[in-house]
């Protein structure tokens, strides 16, 4: 039986990613911060420890054969693009990965999964919120919109070094705003799909919900299951990436909030206010994925933001029938 090692296994994408590769047959490990939020891990052993310390990732890795590296000092907009956070994300993050790179390579892991995101891509290449440029090699001359973009573009170098110069054999995804049940939903963390389903979820019928900007920024959203199915055709393939792993379909953060509007059945208006926002445009290019791979994400937004505002429309009820004073969850 393989034995795989899940960093970031308490957080969303880490914990689904652990039920899957049980249900593939792997032996599971699980190291996070934190336990699952909103479910029991499935892992085999979970360890509550913190890969910024060199012995903790050493032993995260003893024993493994295959590592996902999901950890990160990661949010959404309200945590990444208001500064506040900058030197804890990347003091972090980097932190994570040397440590856990070099644990790997000294303890004899045959592969490494490395989850980057799109957020490396040149802020002077998505201005255009309708023709935004987000191909793979687009990501040099360098200049991403965060600080933490420019920490996932270093560790990519990172990842690639050790393949190069150690025979680590390396794969490297850069996740396009990955979404779905169990994910952040409240607190500030919590990427654009769920607040818009939280917001709607909250604001009763003729009421309206606020946006930052003006809501003609765009993006593209992928669901949970095909991130995964991704992650898992990329490990198994000959290619080392970087590759996006998102969806093409494209829709404005107006579009996008109208949409779970239409899963409510709600009428709300939309009150626009200021806010961190990032890049004006962003849209996964496929043509480098289904050429190494076969494969690319086809699911429609809509049917994952439907199974999306179910799960977070139940949290917002149960949150409100909770006793005063309890602690949200």
């Amino acid at each position: 039986m393989k034995r795989a090692l899940v960093n970031g296994a308490g957080g969303f994408i880490g914990s689904h990613l652990v039920r899957r590769l049980k249900h593939e047959g792997f032996w599971v490990r699980g190291v996070d911060l934190k336990d699952p939020e909103f479910s029991s891990s499935a892992a085999d052993e979970f360890i509550l420890g913190d890969l910024t310390d060199p012995v903790m990732a050493a032993a995260a890795v003893d024993g493994i054969d295959d590592v996902y590296q999901l950890a990160a000092d990661m949010g959404g907009a309200g945590y990444i693009f208001t500064g506040e956070h900058d030197a804890a994300v990347m003091h972090n993050s980097a932190t994570i990965n040397l440590n856990v790179v070099d644990a790997g390579r000294k303890a004899g892991v045959k592969r490494v999964f490395y989850s980057s995101s799109a957020c490396i891509y040149p802020e002077y290449n998505q201005k255009d919120a309708d023709k935004p440029n987000c191909a793979e090699e687009s990501a040099y001359p360098a200049a991403p919109d965060s600080e933490y973009g420019w920490e996932k573009l270093f560790s990519e170098r990172l990842y690639m070094a050790y393949a190069r110069n150690y025979g680590l054999e390396v794969h490297i995804a850069r996740f396009h705003n990955i979404f779905g049940p169990e994910g952040t939903w409240h607190g500030g963390r919590e990427k654009a799909p769920a607040a818009i389903c939280r917001k709607v979820a909250e604001a009763a019928e003729g009421g309206e919900i606020e946006m930052w900007g003006d809501g003609l920024q765009t993006r593209s959203f992928l669901y949970i299951d095909e991130c995964l199915e991704g992650v898992r055709r990329l490990m198994e393939s000959e290619f080392q990436g970087p590759v996006n792993i998102g969806s093409e379909e494209m829709v404005s953060i107006n579009g996008l909030a109208e949409m779970a509007m239409r899963i409510a059945g709600k009428r709300l208006r939309i009150r626009h206010i200021p806010g961190p926002l990032g890049v004006r445009g962003r849209n996964s290019d496929n043509r480098l994925i289904r050429a190494k791979l076969g494969w690319a994400p086809s699911r429609p937004l809509e049917e994952g933001l439907r199974s999306t505002y179910v799960w977070v429309e139940a949290q917002v009820r149960a949150a409100v029938a909770e006793p005063a004073g309890a602690a949200r969850g």
